[in-house]
């Protein structure tokens, strides 16, 4: 679901150890925050809407524990997460104006995509009291899965439960469901590609689900370009 994106969004720029240590949820969670705060990358990709093959040009920058997602199709705009403080802050910078988003717009798409503002303010990874589910496999990797549950009534989300890769701390896979406990959204990382010696994001899958029938409304795809090699 960093998931995450959801960092690159939902992956670790680093491998520990193969055989993985047993650890309490608040580990695991920590892993994973820490694994968007340490990465100095910058890619050039786009959202692509899946039914209507839309598509907006995206240039994702990561170091100095902040994230800035760069849209420049008018109208520009620039989305910074600030990794610095907790929780994390989601910044909306538009014509040279910087605001923080509110907790009102947490559930608006994101350039009309199926991404929300709650998906890149990374937010459910502060919440407390995460839970240890068990573990399970994607794409063949073992992870660990950890639900959190929403402390407050902001947000789109109830509870996000978030496959993090047992090698790596990153976030592998996530789902996100209402306060009737039915699951609303899914992000998948489906592909990764090296970047400077680490894992990084190539392609990552989010989808809209109708909570009464389980049906996708909408997929959205985040795809980053390989960097030219210098």
């Amino acid at each position: 679901m960093k998931f995450i994106i959801l960092a690159t969004l939902l992956l670790s720029p680093c491998l520990r150890a193969a055989e993985a240590q047993p650890k309490t949820a608040e580990e695991i969670m920590l892993d994973v925050r820490q694994s968007y705060a340490g990465q100095n990358q910058k890619l050039q990709g786009e959202l692509r809407d899946g039914d209507s093959g839309r598509t907006e040009p995206l240039e994702l920058t990561m170091g100095n524990q902040a994230m800035n997602f760069l849209f420049t199709n008018p109208p520009a705009e620039t989305i910074r997460l600030d990794l610095n403080t907790f929780p994390a802050r989601l910044y909306q910078v538009r014509n040279g104006t910087s605001r923080q988003v509110p907790a009102s717009q947490l559930g608006s798409k994101v350039r009309g995509m199926d991404f929300n503002y709650e998906d890149l303010s990374l937010g459910f990874l502060y919440w407390p009291r995460p839970q240890l589910m068990g573990e399970g496999r994607v794409s063949a990797q073992k992870c660990w899965i950890v639900r959190v549950m929403n402390p407050g009534k902001e947000g789109p989300y109830y509870a996000v439960d978030i496959w993090v890769h047992q090698a790596s701390g990153g976030a592998a896979k996530m789902a996100a469901y209402d306060r009737s406990s039915k699951i609303i959204k899914r992000y998948e990382v489906t592909k990764i590609q090296k970047v400077n010696g680490a894992n990084a994001l190539k392609e990552l899958r989010v989808e809209t689900l109708d909570p009464a029938t389980g049906k996708i409304q909408g997929r959205t795809y985040m795809k980053m370009n390989t960097p030219a090699k210098p």
